[in-house]
């Protein structure tokens, strides 16, 4: 137990670094994600977890692959810049929701393994919990109904395929975010709070990745704000063209940590 310690400071510590570099278009250190997962699952293995030992170090494993899958180009490879999501030029349905898909696979994965071990070890949440997840979950669906809304009326007629690709392009952060809802009310039944501040955090960030989405559908010049309205609360500059996603960034990796400090703390 005492070896966790040392090895989530140092994981906070890179957290920063995959931030920045998405911040300034261009990694910091192209291993500092993989090298903050990492921590993390050493972190989970000398834990002493309870039963079932594995599900904590599996979620994780899981966002480690991830890490090395998205790996960034070494600097001067060429190419585009390091993007969260980057635009098509063309609207391509299927590639869409592929396109999305691919931004929040392994933490959807992730959320869904926690969940189904916990529900199935300790139970579904109380009443009070279901009752707070609820209302979180139609504020999300409200945002999510609302964002597709606003993009369907500023479509001229006859782009039905850019309105079904937008719809699709935002289940996969819609289900994480909803995911991560249900998550952090189960945890907070069992007084995890760090753990279920973590799944709420990742809601959140679940919420920018699914507006994200919505902007790299390739959409008429006269919907494009439309489809950046959050994004454009961060204003890009030339020194930081990416603000917006590399707040999403730093949140998400505030939720893991979140989660996995939580998690590995003795039961309340």
């Amino acid at each position: 137990m005492r070896a966790r310690t040392p090895l989530l400071i140092c994981a906070v510590v890179f957290a920063a670094a995959p931030a920045a570099g998405i911040l300034l278009a261009d990694p910091v250190w192209r291993y500092a994600e993989v090298l903050f997962y990492g921590l993390l699952l050493a972190s989970t293995v000398v834990s002493g977890l309870s039963a079932p030992r594995w599900a904590l170090p599996a979620a994780v494993g899981l966002l480690l692959v991830d890490a090395v899958r998205t790996l960034p180009a070494e600097p001067g490879a060429g190419g585009q810049a390091w993007l969260m999501v980057a635009p098509a030029d063309s609207v391509d349905t299927p590639s869409e929701f592929e396109s999305a898909l691919a931004l929040c696979w392994a933490p959807l994965a992730a959320v869904i393994l926690l969940l189904a071990v916990i529900w199935r070890r300790d139970g579904g949440p109380r009443r009070r919990g279901v009752l707070a997840a609820g209302s979180a979950v139609m504020v999300i669906g409200a945002f999510a109904i609302m964002r597709i809304a606003q993009v369907a009326l500023a479509v001229r007629s006859g782009q039905l395929d850019a309105v079904i690709a937008v719809v699709l392009a935002v289940l996969p952060g819609l289900a994480l975010a909803l995911t991560a809802l249900a998550l952090a009310a189960v945890l907070a039944r069992h007084g995890r709070w760090l753990a279920a501040a973590g799944a709420a955090l990742l809601a959140i960030a679940a919420v920018a990745h699914l507006d994200a989405s919505i902007g790299a559908v390739p959409l008429p010049l006269d919907t494009h704000r439309v489809a950046l309205s959050s994004w454009s609360a961060f204003e890009p500059t030339l020194t930081m063209p990416q603000p917006f996603p590399a707040l999403t960034s730093l949140v998400e990796l505030a939720a893991f940590a979140l989660l996995v400090v939580g998690l590995t703390r003795a039961r309340p």
